[in-house]
């Protein structure tokens, strides 16, 4: 649901996404894949209930950067159509407010690639 409504805003945002948790088998997953332009957008989606256990974006450590980067690479090599050379990584963090009403964030370039 959370990956819904992530990609409900960036739709709405003139993103097209085209991929929704494509697997790259035992690489990982990546929850959606789209693009921002002319940029190919590896999205990764983090939710958290509240902010006690730190920022959603944070949970996004240079492990699950590593899988994210190898499972893309997974994707270009399986639709290099799709490529177009320009790739970016971005985050889209969710948090419940006080106030029960669900606050999202983009966080474009949110890290770098990290090769092979």
């Amino acid at each position: 649901m959370r990956e819904a409504l992530a990609a409900c805003f960036l739709e709405n945002n003139g993103v097209r996404i085209t991929h929704r948790n494509f697997r790259g088998g035992r690489r990982g997953e990546i929850d959606l894949i789209g693009y921002d332009g002319e940029y190919l957008v590896f999205f990764e989606v983090k939710f958290r209930s509240s902010l006690s256990s730190g920022f959603p974006e944070e949970a996004v450590t240079i492990t699950k950067q590593r899988t994210i980067c190898r499972v893309a690479d997974y994707f270009r090599a399986v639709y290099p159509e799709e490529d177009t050379g320009k790739v970016r990584f971005d985050v889209v963090a969710l948090t419940d407010g006080p106030d029960r009403v669900c606050h999202l964030r983009w966080i474009k370039n949110a890290f770098e690639y990290h090769g092979r």
